[in-house]
C-alpha cells in the first residue's frame, strides 16, 4: 500500500487521468453557459396522494439491490479504492480489463423474480466513479472497457421483461472525477494534514463543475431508459467543527449545498414525476425531500417515525459484510436468518432491499444463488404473508418466538413460527379467529379459546406460517 506521503505527492497527478470526450466537453460548456432550467416540486402532495403514488412499492415489500462495478475485479469490498488508498493510476488496471463475458441480465431478472422480489435497484455509478452506461459526459464508462456495451440498457430491458420495477443508484461521491474535492472519505485524504494540505491538494478542483456533471448524468439516466421507478442518491456526509480528540481530516465532509441536493431532487422529480427517492441527499427538513427512510445493515426496533409520524421505510441489507462481490468474505447469513429478516421487516411496516454483488465475470456468486433459491422456495408457498402486508393492529400481540404480519385488504393475520412449538400455540386473541390453516399447504389448524393445536412434526418449510382469517 502507498504511504500517505506518496499519496499526497501523487494526488495532483491523479486528476489528469480523467478525460472528457470532445462531445462531452461541448455539452458541459453549453450547460454551463445556458440559463438554469426552472425546476419545481409539486405545490402539494397530501399523505393520501403519497400513499397512492407509492402503493406498488408498499405492496411489493421485497426488492433486490445490485452493487456492481470495477470493484468486482479486486473482489475485496466496494470501498477497496478507499481502503487501500489507491490513486486513479493504481485503479486503472481494472478499467482496462473489465470484461464480464458471462453477463446475462435475463438470468439475473429470472433469479430475482423467482426469489419473490418485485423491484430492483442497480448501481449505475458507485463511489469509484465508473459509469455502467454510455454516458456522454465522461470517458470513464463501460463502453470504453473491453466489454464495450451499455450494460445498463440491457439490465433495464431484462428486468422490465420479467415484470419487475426498475431503479437506479447514483453515487454523489466520485473518487475519479478531477473536480471532486478531497474530503474525509476520499482515497487520497491526507490524514496527517491540516487545512493547508487540503487546500493544496484541492487546488484547481471546482465542485460547481462537478455539480453540473451530476445533473447532466442524472438527466441521462432519467431520460434514456423509459420510466424509472426509484432513484437512490448516496450519500451526503456534512462537514463539522472538530470535536474533542478529533483530527482535522475527520471534519471534512460534504453536505446538501456541496451537491446542490435540492436541485438534484427537483431535477429527478421533474423528469420522472412519480419516482421514489431515498433520504440520503441531506434534505430531511425540506418538504418532499425524500420518500423513504433507509436504515442500512441493522434491524429497527419499531416502525421508524419522523416528526412523530410513521414513515415509508426500507432496510437495505447484504447477504454478507460487503455490498460488492467479496471473494473471501465468510460471514454469510443463512436462509433462515434472511427469511426472518424479511418477515420482521414487514412486521414493522417496511420493505427489504436485499443486495447481490455480481462477480467480475457477470454472474451471481454461488452463495448468493443458494440463498436466493432458498428464499424463493419459501416465498412460493408463503408470499401471502409478505405481499401487501404490514404491521399487525395493536390489539394483536405476537406469541413468543413468532412474528406477526397483517394484510389489511383481506383482514388476514399471519403468524410466522420462528421456533416451532410443541403441539400448542396459545394466544390472547383467539376470540378474533374465524378460521386457521398452514399457509404452505392450506391444511386446517384446529383451535379453541386458548390457542392453536399443531402437529408434533414441524412442516417441511424453513419457517412455517399460520394463516388466520379474522372475524
Amino acid at each position: 500500500m502507498k504511504t500517505r506521503f506518496l499519496i499526497t505527492i501523487l494526488c495532483a497527478m491523479s486528476a489528469s487521468v480523467f478525460t472528457f470526450t470532445a462531445d462531452a466537453q461541448k455539452k458541459v460548456k453549453a450547460a454551463q453557459t445556458a440559463p438554469a432550467p426552472e425546476f419545481s416540486l409539486p405545490s402539494s402532495e397530501t399523505d393520501q396522494q403519497k400513499a397512492e403514488r407509492m402503493q406498488w412499492w408498499t405492496d411489493s415489500r421485497f426488492g433486490m439491490f445490485i452493487h456492481w462495478g470495477l470493484y468486482a475485479m479486486p473482489a475485496r469490498h466496494e470501498w477497496v479504492k478507499n481502503h487501500e488508498a489507491m490513486t486513479n493510476e493504481d485503479y486503472e488496471k481494472y478499467f482496462k480489463r473489465f470484461n464480464p463475458d458471462l453477463y446475462n441480465p435475463k438470468e439475473w431478472a429470472r433469479q430475482a423474480r423467482e426469489a419473490g422480489m418485485k423491484y430492483v435497484v442497480l448501481t449505475s455509478k458507485h463511489h469509484e466513479g465508473f459509469c455502467m452506461w454510455d454516458s456522454g459526459y465522461t470517458d470513464y464508462k463501460v463502453t470504453n472497457t473491453p466489454v464495450g456495451r451499455d450494460l445498463l440498457k440491457e439490465f433495464v430491458e431484462a428486468f422490465r421483461a420479467e415484470g419487475l420495477k426498475v431503479g437506479f443508484y447514483y453515487s454523489l461521491i466520485d473518487w475519479h472525477h478531477p473536480d471532486f474535492t478531497i474530503d474525509r472519505n476520499h482515497p487520497l485524504c491526507p490524514r496527517d494534514g491540516g487545512q493547508e494540505d487540503f487546500d493544496r491538494m484541492n487546488e484547481g478542483k471546482d465542485m460547481s463543475r462537478y455539480r453540473q456533471y451530476m445533473k447532466d448524468q442524472v438527466t441521462e439516466l432519467l431520460t434514456k431508459y423509459g420510466k424509472i421507478d426509484i432513484i437512490w442518491f448516496d450519500f451526503s456526509y456534512p462537514g463539522h467543527p472538530a470535536g474533542e480528540g478529533e483530527a482535522f481530516w475527520e471534519t471534512q465532509g460534504k453536505g446538501h449545498e456541496d451537491w446542490d441536493s435540492e436541485g438534484l431532487l427537483k431535477l429527478a422529480r421533474t423528469l420522472q414525476p412519480g419516482i421514489i427517492v431515498d433520504d440520503r441527499l441531506d434534505l430531511n427538513d425540506v418538504w418532499g425531500g425524500w420518500d423513504i427512510k433507509t436504515p442500512e445493515q441493522y434491524k429497527v426496533d419499531k416502525w421508524p417515525t419522523w416528526n412523530g409520524k410513521k414513515v415509508h421505510w426500507e432496510t437495505c441489507q447484504t447477504f454478507s459484510g460487503s455490498w460488492g462481490y467479496h471473494r473471501d468474505e465468510t460471514t454469510w447469513k443463512s436462509p433462515a436468518q434472511l427469511l426472518e429478516l424479511l418477515i420482521e421487516t414487514v412486521s414493522k411496516g417496511g420493505n427489504l432491499l436485499l443486495n447481490v454483488g455480481p462477480t467480475a465475470r457477470g454472474e451471481f456468486d454461488y452463495r448468493a444463488q443458494e440463498r436466493l433459491n432458498a428464499m424463493g422456495e419459501w416465498m412460493h408457498f408463503n408470499d401471502r404473508a409478505i405481499y401487501e402486508c404490514t404491521e399487525a393492529p395493536e390489539e394483536f400481540t405476537a406469541p413468543a418466538n413468532t412474528l406477526l404480519t397483517y394484510n389489511p385488504k383481506t383482514n388476514t393475520l399471519y403468524i410466522s413460527l420462528l421456533d416451532y412449538p410443541l403441539q400448542r400455540l396459545n394466544t390472547a386473541f383467539m376470540d378474533r379467529v374465524d378460521y386457521a390453516q398452514f399457509l404452505h399447504d392450506g391444511s386446517e389448524i384446529e383451535f379453541d379459546e386458548e390457542g392453536f393445536s399443531l402437529p408434533v412434526l414441524k412442516p417441511n418449510t424453513e419457517i412455517p406460517v399460520i394463516e388466520v382469517f379474522l372475524k
